[in-house]
């Protein structure tokens, strides 16, 4: 190497290095404490979402298709009659058609399966139609807030978390003897609690043979919404 080149990389090796040890010896910080707080409300719960479903087999896909179409389409057609943007909402769900596999490999026909979801905050609505929709059977539902709710719950036990928070900071830097302290960082999180898995008695259905309309029982209960609030404090005189 030059030396002219040599005299210029060693400065910079030099400058770099002292950088580098720099960064390894500065103080950690000092009066600094962990803190959590929590809050916690229940709500009712003004979302009920249904999820309609049924199976078809057959020798011919086109065949199986189109059945699934009919059961899907009379389905439809009693959910329309009653459908509400907010109140209750309809939309079709995942449709499958996939052949039928012998233990040899080979095809022995087709099986398909198709869904309608319907959801809302009318639960009374909701459950009446679950009494005439016939072609379809209920394959799952299940309770929850609705996003306008869930928005407003969440701000109130935020404020209520935080508010725990900032109190218990306060607490903390007098019973150490500091005047105050300095947020140093903060982590907000939470939702609503998962509802236990209920398991529901459905209704089996056939197309050919109509039953009475029997409205679906509903029950929705109540959420339990949490935020939790952990950061750290640097307590200050």
């Amino acid at each position: 190497m030059p030396v002219s080149a040599a005299r210029v990389l060693l400065p910079l090796v030099l400058a770099t290095s002292g950088l580098a040890a720099g960064a390894q010896v500065l103080p950690a910080p000092e009066n600094v404490v962990g803190l959590s707080a929590s809050a916690t409300l229940e709500v009712p719960r003004d979302w009920l979402t249904v999820v309609f479903s049924t199976t078809r087999e057959g020798p011919e896909a086109s065949a199986v298709q189109s059945q699934l179409k009919q059961a899907l389409d009379a389905a439809l057609v009693e959910a329309r009659k009653v459908a509400k943007a907010g109140e209750l909402e309809v939309s079709s769900g995942n449709f499958a058609l996939h052949p039928r596999y012998t233990p040899k490999g080979g095809t022995n026909g087709w099986t398909g399966s198709t869904e309608l979801l319907v959801q809302g905050r009318d639960m009374a609505a909701i459950a009446q139609l679950t009494g005439r929709i016939q072609s379809l059977s209920i394959a799952r539902l299940n309770y929850s807030l609705s996003r306008a709710a869930m928005e407003k719950v969440e701000a109130d036990v935020t404020a209520q978390a935080v508010g725990r928070f900032r109190a218990k900071a306060t607490q903390t830097a007098q019973l150490f003897g500091f005047t105050g302290y300095l947020l140093r960082e903060v982590q907000v999180g939470g939702g609503e609690a998962p509802m236990p898995y209920q398991p529901q008695m459905m209704k089996s259905r056939v197309a050919a043979a109509p039953m009475a309309d029997e409205s679906l029982p509903v029950e929705a209960g109540k959420a339990t919404v949490t935020v939790n609030v952990n950061g750290s404090i640097q307590l200050t005189k």
